[in-house]
């Protein structure tokens, strides 16, 4: 609840203007109940960041899945739009914020991407322990190589008032991603006969 509450003020204010007083407030606790859960603000930012990686990438999926299918729900290919947006805004809020507190940018680095990009390193090496791809470079480059062509427009058109025409373009865009990563760009040889 405290995460949750933190993360809607940090939404609805920014970063800088929410006050631990208006988060233990939201929540119906003193602040010494806070202070006691959370050490301070950026504590509840990191545990929002943690909180919120789910939104980013699904962990771990089923192995069965094909690998393509695999991918899809990874990245979250069928996150509504409301979800969309919210993700988005709290990366634009957190971008903005961190010009005036650069620990937000440790904070999302080290409890966001390194941890979502560890995760989904995991998965793709065991994927190759299998036998089902065959990584180029080692499983973690990798993770962040398909990370990036993923989120890659998103983050970087989001310090702009980016967003997809629509649900569906954002699938097409992930779909597209996952297929040159597990495919290439290049066209299959032709069969020998």
């Amino acid at each position: 609840m405290i995460i949750d509450c933190s993360r809607r003020l940090f939404l609805e204010q920014g970063y800088g203007a929410t006050r631990t007083e208006d988060i233990a407030t939201r929540c119906k606790i003193s602040k010494q109940t806070l202070y006691r859960l959370f050490p301070g603000k950026s504590a509840l930012f990191a545990a929002v960041v943690d909180a919120d990686r789910p939104q980013w990438l699904e962990l771990p999926v089923p192995d069965d899945l094909p690998l393509a299918a695999a991918l899809e729900r990874i990245f979250r290919i069928d996150i509504s739009e409301d979800e969309d947006k919210e993700r988005l805004d709290f990366f634009r809020m957190t971008l903005a914020e961190a010009q005036t507190y650069p620990e937000l940018s440790e904070i999302t680095r080290t409890n966001g991407a390194q941890q979502a990009h560890a995760a989904l390193a995991i998965w793709m090496q065991r994927q190759a322990d299998r036998g089902l791809i065959n990584l180029a470079l080692d499983a973690l480059t990798s993770a962040r190589m398909l990370s990036d062509m993923i989120f890659g427009a998103m983050i970087l058109k989001s310090i702009g008032e980016f967003a997809w025409r629509s649900g569906e373009a954002r699938r097409a865009h992930i779909r597209a991603a996952i297929h040159v990563f597990l495919h290439g760009v290049c066209p299959a040889p032709a069969a020998s006969s």
